[in-house]
């Protein structure tokens, strides 16, 4: 019932996201959220961001932000950063992920997605056929809507580690045999 909202991995951060495992493994397009995924709701790109995409580049990624955010706030983020971008995304459509891949010239086969919110980015990303990466929010202030959403997806979240649980018995399991 909650499994197309299920990311393909849930981590504590971007930044402790093993880029370079990813690179080996084939992937060579990212797609990125902005808020509360790189930096708090509204922030300006951070050193700790501006880090991260000059070492992504170093090792060879394309990379692309995706946002439901007004091109201002995004083109602002982006400045120091340099990489390209899609506002206005109206994450969960999959009409902008598809354009963010062929921005980048990668595909689903490719690609990863990494965010912090099930209903929009997960969602959109696998509805796209992109595997997705969901942080933890950075920052827990966040405009009512999304304070909402978040009571909703903490249901969805308690499903997804029960189903992790379960995956990890029926491993150990078949281990025995």
């Amino acid at each position: 019932m909650f499994e197309k909202f299920f990311p393909d991995r849930y981590v504590a951060s971007t930044y402790v996201i093993d880029f370079e495992k990813l690179y080996k493994n084939g992937i060579r397009g990212l797609i990125f959220d902005i808020d509360n995924t790189l930096v708090p709701h509204g922030a300006p790109a951070d050193e700790r961001a501006i880090r991260l995409f000059k070492r992504l580049k170093e090792i060879g990624f394309s990379c692309c932000l995706i946002s439901n955010n007004q091109e201002k706030r995004v083109r602002t983020f982006n400045e120091p950063i340099q990489v390209d971008y899609v506002y206005n995304a109206h994450k969960p459509s999959t009409k902008n992920y598809k354009k963010a891949m062929e921005i980048m010239g990668t595909d689903v086969s490719d690609t990863v997605f990494i965010g912090d919110q099930l209903f929009t980015d997960v969602w959109g990303a696998k509805r796209t056929g992109i595997p997705s990466i969901l942080v933890r929010p950075i920052h827990p202030k966040e405009e009512i809507q999304i304070v909402l959403k978040r009571y909703l997806e903490n249901i969805v979240l308690h499903f997804y580690k029960k189903s992790l649980e379960k995956e990890k018995k029926v491993e150990k399991s078949s281990k025995l045999l």
